[in-house]
């Protein structure tokens, strides 16, 4: 295998959760009587740091620690909903087992909190797969800034461009690419022929599709 890292993303990766994100974004715009409908914010509003996008949700707040304690809220909304659903992605146990036999070092780059990660990695017992975790909380911009890959593929100490991301949005994607690293689709939101054209070199839909030692291209 040419890679010396994988660096996975989460949300959407790990787990096939992001209904339950729709879900608590709505029920933050109720909560704070927003006049706004998923679709337009995913669009207009939903991209970067959490921070990022409630300083755009609430332009009048100014305050970084208030606009964070809202985004902890959101983040509330989204464990209550999903905590009775959670699984893994078909056949990604299996999988990090096969890279862990290999000594292949293993790193998460999420933009979600470390409550999120904590919650994930507690629900599907994973932890001990990965030698570090980089949360949105760490970085000052977002995806689609490659911020959090490049401190990701630091931390486990390997070259962005030897690490092999794995993705599902298209903001993830375009992040990964800029740091330098060969993507991996994961298509639990788009279909297999977007995440191609957006200059992934594979694409899957369960783990179970996928095994790198018995593919020359990795």
């Amino acid at each position: 295998m040419r890679y010396k890292a994988l660096i996975f993303d989460m949300d959407g990766t790990l787990v096939d959760n992001m209904e339950y994100h729709k879900q608590s974004w709505i029920e933050l715009f109720k909560h704070h009587q927003l006049d706004l409908d998923y679709e337009t914010f995913d669009k207009q509003y939903h991209r970067g740091s959490l921070v990022e996008i409630m300083a755009r949700l609430f332009p009048h707040i100014s305050d970084r620690e208030t606009l964070r304690e809202i985004g902890s809220y959101k983040e509330v909304l989204y464990r209550e909903l999903y905590h009775p659903h959670i699984k893994p992605i078909e056949g990604l146990e299996v999988f990090l087992n096969q890279i862990q036999q290999q000594d292949i070092p293993m790193g998460v780059a999420t933009m979600g909190d470390q409550h999120n990660i904590d919650f994930t990695f507690e629900a599907l017992k994973i932890g001990s797969y990965f030698h570090s975790t980089t949360g949105g909380h760490e970085v000052e911009r977002g995806k689609p800034h490659p911020e959090i890959f490049l401190t990701a593929a630091q931390k486990i100490a390997v070259l962005p461009e030897d690490c092999l991301a794995f993705e599902d949005t298209r903001s993830g994607i375009t992040a990964a690419l800029a740091a330098g690293m060969d993507v991996v689709g994961v298509s639990t939101m788009f279909d297999k022929k977007t995440r191609l054209e957006l200059g992934c070199v594979k694409t899957i839909s369960l783990y179970s599709e996928l095994n790198l030692f018995d593919t020359k291209d990795f």
